[in-house]
């Protein structure tokens, strides 16, 4: 998905420890083991990694090639838990869905899904789109909805959604649209009990957390398990660690999630022109995604953009958004 830049459980019920730490990039992650304030029905000893990603295929296509050391590479991307991104009624999405959380259901895991599908999604960006009318998103977010009931998962809803309402890209009659939207698609969702909803909240260089926890508010943030942070984005755990609880203050301390998957090393460069929100060289994997963060209101680190997928075509040879990008991936995970 593009961005733009500096635009870019709580139940009283027993907690566990979840099990194993995952492992990334050949090191085991250090993060204390603590209890999350997600409920044990929510979540089970792992999240789920959905063996038909794009990752996972690259490094399938890479050893029949004999590029072994590429394959390699690339396996510490396939290897992690990664989103599942749904992000339009094409034929077969139901099924889709209910296919990914029937697996990982047997598997004893939990999946990780974005949806993305916003009538006028990216405001004419390199990800723009959505869904064609208010009443299509409606149906599509019910028929997703129906189709998680009885399987846990944690849903990342609409990225960008609520920040580029407030940064003013939309009409006020489109805003208000999208704030219902929102508001509709939170209670769809979590009318499935072993769903949990993150609405999306942007990230610390966006819009300030007086200005975003309102209009959280108004999407339907009250009624979700949270929000969530950087998706498809760099910035630093500690600075979004900093910025979530700032926004949770004004929401009554609701916790949040945090996208890692490419900000190990930061943010790129800013300057005048400079594209730094897509497909910038010089990232980095970060902190692989787990339900141990060692923050009492952080509930995950997730790699919610799936890393090695494009940002838009935004320079020579880039692919379009949401598709494979070879040597993006091999940058990233090197």
């Amino acid at each position: 998905m593009a961005r733009r830049g500096r635009l870019p459980l709580i139940f009283t019920c027993s907690l566990i420890v979840l099990g194993a730490v995952a492992v990334a990039a050949g090191a085991r992650e250090r993060d204390p083991a603590v209890r999350t304030p997600i409920p044990a029905r929510t979540v089970s000893s792992h999240l789920y990694v959905d063996p038909t990603g794009a990752a996972v295929a690259a490094v399938r296509a890479l050893d029949q090639a004999g590029r072994t050391a590429e394959a390699t590479i690339v396996r510490r991307i396939a290897v992690q838990p990664v989103a599942t991104w749904f992000t339009d009624g094409s034929p077969g999405y139901i099924a889709r869905a209910r296919r990914l959380v029937t697996a990982a259901s047997a598997a004893g895991r939990t999946p990780v899904l974005t949806l993305y599908n916003i009538p006028h999604r990216d405001c004419s960006g390199h990800s723009a789109g959505g869904a064609a009318s208010a009443a299509v998103y409606r149906v599509w977010v019910n028929n997703l909805a129906a189709a998680l009931r009885g399987h846990r998962a944690i849903v990342v809803l609409e990225p960008d959604a609520v920040a580029q309402a407030v940064q003013g890209c939309l009409t006020a009659e489109r805003a208000a649209e999208r704030y219902a939207l929102l508001r509709h698609a939170v209670a769809a969702l979590r009318k499935a009990p072993g769903v949990v909803v993150y609405l999306d909240a942007g990230n610390p260089t966006w819009i300030a957390a007086a200005r975003i926890a309102p209009a959280l508010r108004a999407a339907g943030v009250g009624s979700a398990t949270g929000f969530a942070l950087n998706v498809a984005n760099f910035e630093g755990t500690a600075d979004n660690i900093a910025y979530g609880k700032a926004v949770s203050a004004l929401l009554t301390g609701k916790h949040f999630v945090i996208d890692t998957s490419r900000n190990g090393n930061g943010p790129a460069l800013r300057g005048a022109g400079d594209r730094h929100w897509c497909n910038p060289p010089g990232r980095r994997l970060g902190r692989v995604p787990t339900l141990h963060t060692g923050q009492p209101l952080v509930d995950a680190y997730l790699w919610v953009k799936r890393p090695g997928e494009s940002d838009g075509a935004c320079g020579p040879g880039q692919p379009a958004a949401g598709h494979w990008y070879p040597a993006y991936a091999l940058g990233l995970a090197r």
